[in-house]
């Protein structure tokens, strides 16, 4: 669904009602917000969040209002940073270990979501960040292709086995994508696959933005896959 601008009140409100922002609601809020006229006072936006919260707490329910807050104001944020020219604009090259350095910046800094959508991963030492992340229980979505789910040196197992949610495409034809989203807004995509052997032989390269015009797509895009895909086991 879309958020109409003149409901505005009204989805906030719905969306308060069990107390948490999910994850539809927030790419809801996300795409609402990348959609507006720049002249459009979102600090305003933030204001009436702000007011719907204080009409609907009460003192059982404080701690999960201010966490739903928390969320709302945090999404208003960051897509106020990527109207204005990206902060984040970021180019890397392989072979070397620009790439692999660059992913697991990401997978550290990250505290709240990781959406990975790659073909293969069998790069130990992404893998060990990526689980160093779940540890942190940072929420993590894995879409890998079955044709190298099972390869040798696929840490797919690995992360089925930790308990980090993994869908795979089961297709004659490939699931061939090689992108992720930190914490809903940075994108990491390009032709790098998550392997020692690109790192360490191929011509491959990583774009890393926080441009809401890339952002938003390929969060639809990994959204749809997930939901189209079956779990991995």
């Amino acid at each position: 669904m879309r958020i109409d601008p003149d409901e505005i009140d009204t989805w906030l409100c719905r969306s308060l009602e069990d107390r948490r922002l999910s994850r539809n609601e927030r790419q809801e809020l996300v795409e609402f917000l990348a959609g507006l006229d720049s002249t459009i006072d979102r600090e305003a936006l933030r204001r009436r969040a702000f007011a719907i919260a204080r009409a609907s707490t009460g003192l059982a329910e404080n701690h999960a209002v201010i966490e739903w807050l928390d969320d709302v104001t945090r999404a208003l944020r960051e897509i106020a940073s990527t109207t204005a020219p990206p902060t984040v604009a970021q180019s890397f090259f392989s072979p070397g270990e620009d790439c692999p350095r660059a992913i697991g910046r990401l997978l550290d800094q990250a505290r709240h979501t990781i959406d990975i959508c790659v073909f293969t991963i069998t790069d130990d030492h992404l893998s060990d960040a990526i689980l160093e992340a779940h540890r942190r229980q940072v929420a993590i979505r894995i879409i890998t292709d079955d044709a190298k789910a099972e390869d040798l040196g696929s840490d797919i197992e690995r992360f089925e086995r930790a308990g980090i949610a993994t869908r795979v495409d089961r297709s004659p034809s490939h699931m061939h994508h090689k992108f992720a989203i930190f914490d809903g807004s940075t994108l990491l995509t390009g032709s790098y696959n998550w392997t020692r052997g690109a790192a360490r032989d191929n011509e491959e390269n990583l774009i890393i933005t926080s441009d809401a015009r890339h952002l938003v797509p390929f969060e639809q895009t990994y959204n749809r896959l997930w939901e189209r895909l079956d779990p991995a086991q």
